[in-house]
């Protein structure tokens, strides 16, 4: 998921829709990217608690440690990359398509392996959790939210939009569904429901919300 969102970044066409409020918020203060990343995603945290209180599951508190490797690794993808600039504009979408395949990549694993998720899909999560809701549709919408929101930071920091393009509104609304084509290709409801890996790419597609 680092690599995902550092390379929609790097494309120049605008930021990832679960990194835009952390990155608009770098270019204003002096934290970094990662660090913002952090104490975004801990509000994150605390409104799955307001949302599922007592089915919230303990386990998930580990996103706590997962969220500071997470943000150390934004800072260290982005170091890596720092030579990486894509001047070209059809190399500036093929690299904001390989970053959307890797953050949907991300969003789809933690989905499967429904042990311990990043603070922004376990939120989405818990919206789904809670009203029974579908991934694909969820996804975007809250993708879509946090776009909006970062575009009136940037109005009310600069006067102007900065960091959001026609890339962060591509990977908003396509992020979700390729999640969910991931989801449909390497993973199976078992019979309770709960998915499970399969990496059968032959196999007919199961009905996955």
């Amino acid at each position: 998921m680092s690599l995902g969102i550092c390379l929609i970044l790097k494309s120049s066409l605008g930021t990832s829709p679960i990194s835009s409020i952390p990155y608009i918020l770098s270019l204003k203060y002096s934290l970094s990217l990662g660090e913002f990343t952090f104490i975004i995603n801990m509000l994150f945290l605390l409104m799955q608690l307001l949302i599922l209180q007592q089915s919230f599951p303990y386990i998930q508190f580990l996103q706590i440690p997962m969220t500071i490797v997470f943000s150390c690794f934004i800072d260290f993808v982005m170091f890596l990359l720092s030579g990486f600039t894509p001047e070209l504009y059809f190399m500036k979408i093929f690299t904001l398509t390989l970053g959307c395949f890797a953050l949907a990549m991300g969003v789809a694993l933690q989905i499967i392996g429904d042990v311990v998720m990043l603070a922004g899909e376990g939120l989405v999560y818990a919206f789904i959790t809670k009203w029974n809701l579908t991934l694909g549709k969820t996804k975007t919408f809250f993708d879509s939210s946090l776009v909006i929101i970062a575009a009136s930071m940037s109005l009310f920091y600069f006067k102007e939009i900065q960091g959001i393009r026609e890339g962060t509104l591509i990977s908003a609304l396509v992020v979700g569904t390729i999640a969910r084509f991931y989801i449909s290709k390497i993973s199976i409801p078992d019979e309770h429901g709960r998915l499970i890996f399969s990496l059968s790419f032959h196999k007919k597609e199961k009905c996955i919300k």
